[in-house]
């Protein structure tokens, strides 16, 4: 029987919202460095709102919002949205083209012993991991952790290892994918205090701490994962709530079934937090202000759309 305590093993992340002041820009940055494609587009109010994703799958929202300030790297909010790929060859193809853009800026690499990643910073300012698991076989744990480092990946090599000459051109085409290709692997946050946030996001969502080695983070997941959400304070410590800005808007969860949401509803309930539910997802904000969406799996793009900002 399921713990009700923690999150459904099977739980995943979600399509991020971004919150971006050129639409355009932003939405053909994503196309033309990630292989993502439109999806979804609505409005609410004066808001235009764009879903693009790859295989079909939502992977990020954008939502035009123009008047807002710049992201303020010191305060809570987004540190990375971390894109999933299945293996080295589409991970490294993916490096490429993003390395390709003028409007990309390339920020550095991380062997990780669970993983292998490459960071870039998109045009307005957000962070994103481009990356792929290793087995799980390969994983080690020491007292009950998974353990995980950064030490340096050569990306030139990385590319020309793993690269054929006849895979340095286009992207193959996303909706040729099988919908597991690519996906929102993680979701690492800006906070400003990490007890705050365990409680939030481990006592309330449900997720299990993975790792506290790495000073000023942790680290949790669902079902063993290294992680599903990260939270550190090395830029943000002591940051109150998150006045309105462009950067990150929603954080999107996807739970098997809708038990689940009861589950959740119970252990949210009984630490006091509040959340407002439609009976297909439930809303509640982290202790900085950022909405936080658990979601029945199967939700349409329409549904993406519609979530709260």
């Amino acid at each position: 029987m399921q713990d009700e305590r923690i999150i459904n093993p099977a739980t995943r992340m979600d399509a991020v919202t971004l919150r971006v002041h050129d639409l355009e820009l932003m939405s053909g940055y994503y196309s033309r460095a990630f292989g993502m494609e439109p999806i979804e587009e609505g409005t609410a109010g004066r808001e235009v709102r764009r879903v693009l994703g790859r295989g079909g799958l939502p992977m990020v929202r954008l939502i035009h919002t123009p008047d807002l300030p710049p992201v303020d790297p010191r305060q809570p909010g987004l540190f990375h949205t971390a894109f999933l790929f299945p293996d080295e060859r589409s991970l490294a193809q993916v490096v490429l083209r993003a390395a390709q853009q003028p409007d990309s800026r390339f920020v550095g690499t991380g062997e990780h012993l669970v993983s292998e990643a490459f960071y870039f910073t998109d045009p307005e300012g957000n962070g994103v991991e481009l990356y792929r698991d290793r087995p799980r076989s390969q994983w080690t744990y020491v007292n009950g952790e998974v353990q995980m480092d950064t030490l340096w990946l050569d990306p030139n090599e990385y590319i020309s290892t793993h690269l054929r000459a006849s895979d340095t051109g286009a992207l193959r085409r996303p909706d040729s994918e099988p919908a597991d290709a690519a996906r929102v692997g993680h979701v690492h946050l800006q906070v400003g205090a990490i007890e705050p946030a365990r409680r939030f996001y481990v006592d309330g969502l449900g997720f299990e701490v993975t790792t506290t080695a790495t000073p000023g983070a942790l680290f949790t997941s669902a079902g063993g994962y290294h992680h599903h959400l990260a939270m550190n304070v090395w830029n943000s410590r002591g940051a109150g709530p998150r006045a309105a800005s462009l950067g990150l808007g929603n954080v999107a969860i996807s739970v098997p079934v809708r038990e689940d949401l009861d589950a959740l509803s119970a252990r949210l309930g009984h630490l006091h937090i509040p959340y407002s539910s439609d009976g297909r997802s439930l809303t509640a904000k982290d202790p900085w202000g950022t909405d936080v969406t658990v979601s029945v799996a199967g939700s349409s793009a329409e549904e993406v759309i519609e979530r709260p900002a």
